[in-house]
Order: C-alpha cells, then structure tokens, then sequence
C-alpha cells in the first residue's frame, strides 16, 4: 500500500518536532520517517531512531547513486535528507508518514507526490520569541544561532507554499488545530 504523506515544517525552533511526537501519539496510522543528515549526533538522539547519522563522504555516495528521494545541503557541510528506503520501509508496513523536515526538503517531497502529500508550516510567533527558544536549547553557539537565525528569516517566507501555517503561540491550541486538519486529510 502506498500511503499519505504528511509533512510538517518550520524554521529551526518553532516547534515541529514537538507537533510531530503530538501527532504520532495521537494518530496510531502514523509512523516517522527518520531522516539522514550530517550533522554530529547530540547526548539524547539515537542513530537510527532520530536520524540516521552519516559521515559527509557517506551521504554524498548516497546521492550518487540516487538513495535519496529529496536531500539538501542546509547548513555548510550538514546536509539533510530523506531516503527512498525509508518510504519503501514505511509504505511496505501499511503506515501513512510523516515528516519533520526542513523547508525546502518539504517543498521537494511535496513537488513528487503532490495528491498524496499533506502539508504544515508551523510558524513561530515573532522573531523575538524564536531566538529566545533556541538561545534556552543550549545548543547553538553565538555564531551557529546568528546563522540559524538568518536561514528562519529566509524559511519563514515559504509560509504561503504550504496546505496550512499554524502560527505556534498557544502550543495546546496548535497541537489541536493541526491533529484535527491531520484526521481530516486522512482515510
């Protein structure tokens, strides 16, 4: 069976990880689709489970020879993407997908299965309020937040090239909006 596919997107930040693990909780015919980056490996991800983590040399073999379905270079040598083994894997257990995916990965894989795609973009409420989140994550130097900053303000004027934009201010509201266009869209 091939099933749906539901994205969800948004700038570093804005909570589509968080809406995601929602809708997997809440929604039993979803099942995530681990994407595969460059990026190093933090304390609390598992390979395999929150990505599957490559070595450049790696995912760039993985191009050539045509693995991934969509994939991008979003950060200077940390590169993103989904594999056609992954949607094989998911489809072949009967699941509908969902993605937690970058903007223009998201727009890719909307662009090759346009009836079959779902797509949010979870918006942060300002600015403000984004860099306040990814300054308590931790995880950002002072030069690796300035440039995740610059790359949410180019990501946030692809809002309008999606099904919807939730803007999350209210995170219970949100998780309820986009649960109930989820359900609506599927079998």
């Amino acid at each position: 069976m091939q099933g749906k596919l539901i994205i969800v997107t948004a700038p570093s930040g804005a909570g589509k990880t968080t809406v995601v693990k929602h809708l997997l909780k809440e929604i039993p015919s979803l099942a995530f689709s681990v994407s595969a980056t460059t990026r190093k490996k933090r304390d609390n991800e598992i390979d395999g489970k929150d990505y599957y983590f490559l070595s450049e040399e790696e995912f760039k073999l993985k191009i050539e020879s045509g693995a991934f379905i969509e994939w991008e270079e979003v950060y200077p040598g940390k590169f993103y993407g989904t594999l056609q083994s992954e949607i094989t894997r998911l489809w072949d257990a009967d699941k509908n997908i969902i993605f937690d995916i970058d903007v223009k990965g998201a727009l890719n894989l909307k662009n090759k299965f346009p009836e079959k795609t779902l797509s949010l973009f979870i918006e942060p409420p300002s600015l403000e309020i984004l860099n306040e989140r990814l300054t308590n994550r931790n995880t950002e130097t002072p030069e690796t937040l300035k440039t995740r900053i610059a790359r949410v303000t180019y990501e946030l004027t692809f809002n309008n090239h999606f099904d919807f934009t939730l803007v999350n201010l209210d995170l219970d509201s949100t998780l309820e909006k986009a649960t109930s266009i989820v359900n609506n869209f599927l079998p």
